[in-house]
């Protein structure tokens, strides 16, 4: 059994799907104005694992992710920069997808852009009317907040102690007194904006406007997903007055359950402190990217709980880094003892122990994700098996037999892996050898005669002079080997099965 910690009811449950097998999720994606910063790409990633742990136990999820494609910001960075919000849109959404795709987070099921869906939203804005929890004033439609006698439910305010804290009230607060003239209380929110000159806008039976922030998410999981649907989910900041909103306006429409679960994630610290342009410590996902491996990155963020605060460092970051090497240098470890494993050697390991381990770290790991998607326990359980894998395998010469235990323990590591989003280099070093130094095949064909271009190659042609110069006792030569490939940045380890080289630049 799943249990998830739901925000509305402020504990942990049992997670019991409307329909069997099948899972509705519904996370808020991005208002494409600019790049990502790495806050918002820890809710992503952290969806992202989610949904695939619970592809990975079997239900079939249909997970919709929207695309905020017009808004106050995108309409003022388009201003600034004398371009089109419909441009200014269509940059940022791509960028997103990009980052998205670096840091290794699946497109959703269906990714609708506000733009896209403007019947739906005023169907809903209508029914809202017609139900009187909502009025028109001048072109604006405004949600009538008392109108919901269970405003507040989610974010567990009381509506008469409430802060102006959405959009619209900061406006207010800044001396838009218009606004304010035209709301009946203070509380309510735009469900609808008149037109202004120069803004993009839409036809609507009260006249040209645009959407408020909050109605888009409510049609669009209505229109993918039906009502009620399972789990919604964004970053915790989103709770109110987006998430908020959004519950009322759409269970005061439908009079029933928008969403069963609701779902969200910590925020991001850097070194300890709030992420902000004024502190300088603001930091956009493509940028960290370039500087880092997304595993890694993706790997630190796993390390810590999702419902957690996250703490972002460089030293944290090269933690997490030598923590996904490990597991890695464990599998390639593995991929090589396996190659060279011989039908001759004796049985060097217990092979039935290695698969209890196994199969033990696959039990723990689970354990781990249905409660409460505990991604740092299941990892955890992952490198316990690590461990179990490298000290039962050091300095072994593998038989056959052996290989076929050391492998199933390998394939579980990786598979678990994957689970989490997380990749590493395959079995047979595909992506490292595309990393080996050009100077590795001048070398080889000056020590070993090589006459090709592929570095792969060269280092095996390396290898084999160096063993034959050592049966000759042609010492010289085989230190020249060693030597030249050390200066280039490899290793090489002498085994009973072999020499062995691993690149490390």
């Amino acid at each position: 059994m799943i249990r998830l910690y739901d925000t509305k009811q402020h504990k942990k449950v049992d997670f019991v799907p409307l329909r069997e097998g099948q899972i509705g999720m519904y996370v808020c994606g991005p208002t494409v104005y600019n790049r990502i910063h790495i806050g918002n790409a820890r809710t992503f990633v952290s969806f992202d694992t989610i949904r695939r742990y619970l592809e990975w136990r079997g239900f079939d999820v249909t997970f919709v992710q929207n695309v905020t494609d017009v808004d106050d910001k995108i309409i003022a960075r388009a201003a600034e920069e004398g371009r089109t919000a419909a441009e200014v849109a269509a940059e940022y959404t791509e960028a997103f997808v990009d980052d998205m795709h670096r840091a290794g987070v699946a497109d959703p099921t269906i990714r609708p852009k506000a733009t896209e869906e403007m019947d739906a939203m005023l169907a809903l804005v209508e029914t809202l009317i017609e139900k009187g929890h909502a009025y028109v004033e001048d072109g604006d439609v405004y949600f009538s907040v008392r109108s919901d006698p269970h405003y507040g439910s989610l974010s567990g305010r009381n509506i008469d102690e409430m802060e102006q804290g959405h959009r619209e009230l900061r406006a207010e607060a800044s001396g838009n007194a218009s606004v304010a003239d035209r709301k009946r209380d203070p509380l309510d929110f735009a469900l609808w904006k008149a037109a202004k000159p120069g803004e993009p806008s839409w036809e609507s039976p009260w006249g040209p406007g645009r959407p408020g922030w909050h109605i888009e998410c409510s049609a669009m999981s209505e229109k993918y997903l039906g009502l009620p649907f399972d789990i919604h989910g964004g970053g915790a900041d989103l709770v109110f007055p987006h998430h908020e909103n959004e519950c009322a306006q759409s269970e005061c429409a439908c009079g029933g359950t928008f969403a069963r679960y609701w779902m969200h994630s910590g925020m991001l610290q850097v070194n300890s402190e709030k992420m902000s342009k004024s502190l300088g410590n603001f930091l956009l996902l493509h940028e960290v990217l370039d500087q880092v491996r997304p595993a890694a990155l993706r790997m630190l963020m796993l390390q810590t709980h999702y419902r957690s605060p996250l703490d972002f460092s460089v030293e944290r970051m090269h933690e997490a880094d030598a923590a996904l090497s490990r597991i890695e240098n464990a599998v390639k470890n593995v991929d090589w003892l396996c190659a060279n494993a011989s039908a001759e050697a004796p049985d060097a390991l217990d092979g039935a122990l290695l698969r209890a381990k196994a199969e033990e770290a696959a039990a723990a790991f689970s354990d781990a994700m249905d409660d409460d998607f505990n991604a740092p326990a299941a990892l955890g359980a992952l490198f316990t098996l690590v461990g179990d894998l490298n000290a039962m395998v050091s300095g072994a010469s593998l038989s056959v037999r052996d290989a076929e235990a050391a492998v199933a323990a390998r394939d579980a590591i990786v598979e678990l892996l994957d689970v989490l989003g997380i990749g590493i280099v395959d079995e047979q070093g595909e992506g490292e050898a595309s990393e080996y130094p050009a100077e590795v095949v001048a070398l080889a064909a000056e020590l070993a005669g090589y006459g090709g271009s592929d570095a792969m190659e060269a280092v095996e042609a390396l290898l084999e002079a160096r063993a034959q110069a050592r049966a000759d006792k042609d010492w010289g030569l085989a230190d020249g080997v060693r030597d030249g490939l050390v200066e280039l940045g490899f290793v090489i380890e002498d085994t009973p099965q072999g020499a062995r080289v691993t690149y490390e630049g």
